[in-house]
């Protein structure tokens, strides 16, 4: 059975700092690409599988678009999002069921509550159940049911590999990563996530997020439409004063986080970065993408300094901050 890399075959991407005592430390793999798609940097094993999880959005979001679902702006970047369930997001992704003539019993997302603790409070202070439309996927899912509208085909069983939808998005992902999937898995809202290389993550993310609107291949127009949405709307694709959203605000990088450690950012200039943290933990996941994209020259080091220190890294005892997480480079 397929499996993601070794231990052995990892190196350090991050460390715990407790008043002044590593205390742990995270291993993984990842790979940069030159804005001209040439392999800069390569930091442990980057050819065997990984499950991409929601870093695969991106892919996911512009095979809706090829597939004709019409979105734009704010509901394009949805369809790629990890959203945070803020009201906000959840009145943009009823927009998109509502375009497919569907409610949001149609999502077969599983229900939840937004990770947006102040919308998680007052949903509890006002006696609301966890929901679907709430769940962080809610957007993707949408998306997939508006490609089945505008297609003719039956929502029901959307999630189904072999349903049309899916059978679509799997052939854009392997055009995209230039390989065959060599595993296919259930994410966790449900819907299939196919293995693929960092090296092949890699590939694809650097496409879409160098793609020009003006190309004269309609795939690449639609990326470029996909990049330009969530530079616009950094807001959609995470939430206020989450990693992704603030990467993407101050530095213009596409940005896409995924469950398990995994990271993938393009630099406004095309230089692109895929990572994944073994252990699967992705505290530090946004602090390694911004001093990888630093060290081969396409973010300032003073701005990316200044980034991590507005990231969620800092270790705290005794009720103050007494360490930090950052990158081991």
């Amino acid at each position: 059975m397929p499996q993601t890399f070794a231990a052995a075959d990892a190196v350090e991407l991050a460390v715990v700092e407790r008043s002044g005592f590593v205390e742990s430390r995270h291993v993984g793999s990842a790979i940069v690409l030159s804005p001209d798609g040439i392999v800069a940097a390569q930091l442990g094993d980057v050819t065997t599988p990984i499950l991409p999880r929601s870093s695969l959005k991106p892919l996911q979001a512009l095979a809706c678009l090829t597939a004709g679902a019409p979105l734009e702006d704010e509901r394009l970047a949805l369809a790629t999002a990890s959203h945070s369930g803020t009201d906000r997001h959840v009145s943009a992704v009823r927009d998109i069921l509502d375009a497919a003539r569907l409610g949001e019993d149609a999502l077969a997302c599983p229900p939840a509550w937004p990770t947006d603790q102040a919308t998680r409070d007052e949903m509890v202070r006002e006696h609301y159940e966890p929901a679907r439309i709430r769940m962080n996927c809610s957007g993707k899912h949408a998306a997939m049911l508006l490609a089945c509208s505008v297609n003719g085909w039956d929502p029901r069983g959307y999630l189904d590999p072999e349903h049309p939808v899916q059978a679509h998005i799997r052939d854009v992902v392997e055009r995209l990563i230039g390989e065959k999937a060599v595993a296919t898995a259930v994410d966790g809202c449900g819907a299939p996530v196919y293995a693929t290389s960092l090296a092949g993550l890699a590939k694809a993310i650097h496409r879409i997020g160098t793609a020009s609107q003006t190309s004269p291949f309609a795939l690449h127009r639609s990326a470029g439409t996909l990049v330009r949405a969530v530079r616009e709307h950094p807001w959609t694709i995470d939430g206020p004063g989450r990693p992704d959203t603030i990467a993407i605000e101050r530095h213009g990088v596409f940005a896409k986080g995924g469950a398990e450690g995994v990271m993938v950012m393009v630099a406004p200039n095309g230089t692109t970065v895929a990572l994944k943290i073994l252990d699967g933990s992705g505290r530090a996941a946004t602090a390694v993408a911004l001093r990888l994209l630093e060290r081969a020259g396409a973010l300032p080091s003073a701005d990316v300094a200044e980034t991590l220190t507005k990231l969620p890294l800092s270790v705290s005892g005794g009720g103050t901050g007494v360490g930090a997480i950052r990158p081991a480079f």
